[in-house]
């Protein structure tokens, strides 16, 4: 937060939009943000060596742990907004639309094509679009964060919408649309997605396989 006028408290259009706020896609700040991220992305998206991609990737990314491989080609708009723990595989094609906070756990497989939305705008079509003060029409966004748990499995061609949580152990069959959170320990498939199955728990799985 700046203090102006005062003392009163002015949100910058970044905590607007991490906020869930409308904020101003215009905004220096924000056009410097996304300027950057294209940059990298290109890099990245161009680069033929191993080693080189995975420096491009952890410059690109608020954090990443280790042995994490991602396929060209990625699509992504922020970078700092997403985060990803260790032992993480994301395949060709994906799309992570970071408007929002995205955090991937460990040991997680995303599929390709895969698309996580951050963003999105009023269903009522007189609230989409709003004039600034000089008069000009300017989309109104929105945005919520995506969780992803540990131990993840995203079959290929998923959509997961804003706001949008999966718990740990679960498997998302392909092509699903995921509009709702996924508790832990389970498979949800379909549009929308919902459970299909439940899964033991990790703990209980390991716990077997020690006494056998």
């Amino acid at each position: 937060m700046r203090l102006a006028n005062g003392g009163v408290k002015l949100v910058t259009e970044h905590e607007k939009l991490l906020a869930g706020m409308e904020y101003d896609y215009t905004d220096p700040e924000i056009q410097d943000m996304l300027r950057s991220a294209r940059e990298l992305r290109q890099a990245f998206n161009t680069e033929g060596s191993p080693v080189k991609r995975a420096e491009l990737l952890r410059e690109m990314l608020n954090s990443c742990g280790a042995n994490v491989t991602v396929q060209q080609p990625l699509s992504i708009l922020y970078g700092k907004h997403t985060s990803v723990g260790s032992d993480v595989f994301i395949n060709g094609g994906c799309t992570l639309q970071d408007s929002a906070r995205i955090t991937i756990g460990d040991r997680v497989v995303i599929a390709p094509d895969v698309k996580l939305y951050c963003g999105e705008h009023a269903v009522d079509a007189t609230q989409r679009w709003k004039r600034d003060a000089n008069g000009a029409l300017k989309l109104v966004t929105t945005t919520r964060p995506i969780s992803i748990g540990s131990d993840v499995w995203i079959g290929g061609g998923v959509t997961v919408l804003p706001g949008v949580t999966i718990g740990s152990n679960v498997v998302v069959g392909a092509g699903a649309v995921v509009t709702h959170d996924v508790p832990d320990n389970c498979i949800a498939a379909g549009v929308p997605a919902r459970v299909i199955r439940e899964l033991p728990a990790i703990s209980d799985v390991r716990s077997g396989c020690r006494e056998r």
